[in-house]
């Protein structure tokens, strides 16, 4: 299929930000923005969301991906997961402008692009869908139980493991130590903050909740974000209560890595998110 891909500026308050986008001859009405996680530009590790974009666009959907303010060739300064509502608006306000013929939009997100779509969604009725890929939901007592059971639990019944240990390589008591101390800093935290904002695995729950359009999420087998995600909502009734809701679909690569980093893994990734957006 004929894709026209060019470099659109565009403006996000005072800053300007650069994306690409890519218009198939023959297009859905439906496009994808491709959010980006942190901290990296439009293209991605191993030219991840570039060769996305690609494999969207010659099945005819349409895509936009851009650079945050303060990362890539966009201007201004550095923002957090927490603080790109802004830059999303912009993004989807210029895709509209771009892309005329699209009616609705999917934003893809991985890692905290993820979390930054889910607490972003509910706010604008244009986001129809979310293709959400490993959700980064990391507080300090969170990462320290999945240390423990995925880390710690597997390296307990591996011979290398008990080697280094018995020949001084490794300090088991200073390892665990490191664990411990993230857990009562973050006990600390929550006693001094009790009133402030709720953390962001909470607010990205209620953006779930909130909003009405399609979810699919995307795990990797072997990637530890993946596995806090799945240990959080395992014990979060906020969580379990969100995820009632209905048209949420789950797809699981057993061997893929964080960012899907063979071709084989990637391009599976791209058939799954094609097949979706055409289901509904």
């Amino acid at each position: 299929m004929n894709v026209e891909e060019r470099a659109v500026v565009f403006a996000c308050g005072d800053q300007r930000l650069v994306s690409i986008v890519a218009i198939p001859e023959n297009s859905l009405d439906r496009g994808v923005l491709i959010v980006v996680g942190g901290p990296q530009y439009r293209v991605g590790s191993h030219r991840q969301f570039l060769l996305l974009s690609r494999q969207l666009a010659d099945a005819g959907v349409p895509v936009l991906r851009f650079d945050y303010r303060g990362m890539g060739d966009s201007s201004g300064n550095g923002q957090t997961f927490e603080l790109v509502e802004d830059d999303i608006r912009a993004a989807v306000d210029a895709f509209f402008r771009e892309a005329p013929q699209i009616k609705s939009v999917v934003i893809w997100g991985l890692c905290d692009a993820a979390s930054a779509a889910l607490m972003y969604a509910p706010l604008d009725s244009r986001v129809v869908g979310l293709v959400l890929a490993n959700p980064w939901v990391r507080t300090p007592d969170g990462l320290a139980k999945t240390m423990m059971k995925h880390y710690y639990g597997t390296r307990l019944l591996q011979w290398e493991f008990w080697r280094k240990l018995v020949t001084g390589e490794v300090n088991v008591l200073s390892a665990l130590g490191g664990v411990l101390r993230n857990i009562f800093a973050r006990c600390a935290r929550k006693k001094e903050n009790s009133d402030a904002t709720p953390p962001f695995p909470e607010r990205m729950a209620l953006g779930l909740k909130r909003f009405s359009g399609h979810v699919v999420f995307f795990l990797s087998g072997q990637d530890l974000t993946a596995q806090e995600f799945l240990e959080m909502i395992q014990r979060s009734p906020r969580w379990q209560d969100a995820l009632k809701r209905p048209h949420i679909e789950w797809r699981r690569l057993d061997d893929a890595t964080h960012t899907f980093s063979r071709r084989e893994w990637r391009d599976r990734v791209g058939h799954w998110t094609i097949e979706w957006i055409r289901s509904w």
